[in-house]
């Protein structure tokens, strides 16, 4: 019989670790009431009907909108203000405070404060779901640009005098694998903090449902709501953002 490859092996251990800890759940399931463990077949059956069920299915569509909306809006937020420092060199002890504040303070806090100023709606959690995931870009935003390479940018600046084309033309495609590795980095932050903008904040998505299901002791929905977000994590993960990071990968590895 072949040896498997370290990489077979890996993905070997991993699934038999899944599978692990679900037969945990499924056995520890059977020595607890349901509405403190459920079993897995019976989350599975209430994902199916949560998927099919055309109400509880707009709540997915309604936190996916919150999130990408969000992470657009982070994201051009955070690299203007980059940005921004480095053009301006006097503002960048500003942003760093900026950036200091905005990762001490809380999710709950911003959805407290964003309930008083939006009320209960989309427009709440969105702002705090971006006010959240906002430093992140800031960050790392900043960092990528101290990477570029200064040589390069006084030539652009020798050769015209207009700082847009050398912005254009050497300092934003050195941004593109720090921009890959930020959203990858924010949405999953932004999937957490949506659960909480949606608890305190909205009327609509998975932070909503929990609610319900919370007040009417629905302990499989909740675990429904977990599943679903981890599916949703997992997939965009793999399909969208991991084959960009080996794209990038091969792209500057080449260079």
């Amino acid at each position: 019989m072949p040896s498997l490859s370290l990489t077979a092996k890996r993905k070997l251990y991993a699934n038999l670790f899944v599978l692990a800890m679900l037969g945990a759940w499924a056995l520890a399931s059977l020595r607890l009431p349901g509405y403190v463990l459920p079993t897995p077949w019976t989350v599975l059956r209430q994902t199916i009907d949560f998927v099919t069920t055309g109400k509880l299915a707009v709540q997915i569509f309604a936190s996916i909108f919150h999130v990408a909306a969000a992470l657009m809006i982070g994201f051009l937020a955070g690299t203007a203000i980059a940005v921004t420092g480095y053009y301006l060199k006097v503002t960048q002890v500003l942003i760093g405070r900026i950036a200091a504040f905005l990762n001490s303070f809380s999710s709950i806090g911003w959805a407290l404060l964003a309930i008083l100023w939006f009320g209960l709606n989309d427009l709440s959690v969105i702002f705090v779901i971006a006010i959240i995931i906002l430093p992140i870009f800031i960050i790392n935003m900043q960092a990528a640009l101290d990477q570029v390479d200064r040589e390069l940018i006084e030539m652009a600046q020798s050769y015209s005098r207009r700082w847009w084309r050398g912005f254009r033309l050497i300092v934003l495609p050195s941004l593109y694998p720090f921009m890959l590795a930020s959203l990858r980095l924010a949405f999953g932050i932004a999937w957490k903090v949506a659960l909480t903008a949606e608890l305190f904040g909205g009327n609509s998505g998975f932070g909503f449902v929990i609610n319900l299901a919370h007040q009417s002791i629905n302990t499989p929905q909740i675990f429904v709501v977990i599943a679903i977000m981890i599916v949703i994590s997992y997939v965009t993960d793999h399909l969208i953002f991991a084959p960009l990071q080996r794209h990038l990968t091969r792209h500057y590895a080449d260079v």
